[in-house]
């Protein structure tokens, strides 16, 4: 390769730049390094007050498992998903990455873990009802859509 055709590709690269995730104006990186009482600093206060208090001991062991799962898997690809009921756990960026399976009341529903979600709970990721469809009405609507007719 020439330089032209170096330059022109350095010049498609710089053209392609994507904007870095901040939370709360700290890099991804950054934010990765923080400890949970740092991080517990950027949060709202009921996340906060939650950290504060001591992530019980079901929390910690799902983290565990997670950590292990991303140990597992190779370097470009997916961990294997974890299952759990812990609905009201708070995504940490420490779990950025990994894909979790949670509970609905009737199934698990596949996330994978993105920046965007640091902060939330998982439980926001898990829909626990079916959004209405509103259609045709149906029998019992009103007095004339009760006939039916008997063919």
């Amino acid at each position: 390769m020439d330089e032209s055709e170096m330059e022109r590709a350095a010049a498609l690269r710089k053209k392609r730049t994507f904007k870095k995730f901040m939370f709360r104006g700290i890099e991804l990186d950054k934010l990765l390094d923080l400890n949970h009482e740092e991080f517990a600093k950027l949060i709202h206060s009921r996340a906060r007050r939650r950290i504060y208090r001591g992530l019980k001991s079901k929390c910690k062991r799902f983290v565990a498992r997670l950590r292990k799962a991303k140990k597992a898997c190779g370097p470009m690809d997916k961990p294997e998903a974890i299952k759990t009921h812990l609905r009201d756990m708070l995504i940490m960026p420490e779990m950025i990455g990994s894909v979790v399976a949670v509970y609905n009341g009737k199934l698990f529903n596949g996330i994978e873990i993105k920046p965007e979600m640091v902060g939330h709970y998982l439980g926001e990721f898990s829909c626990t009802y079916k959004p209405v469809r509103h259609g045709r009405p149906g029998i019992g609507s009103t007095n004339s859509s009760r006939f039916i007719p008997l063919k």
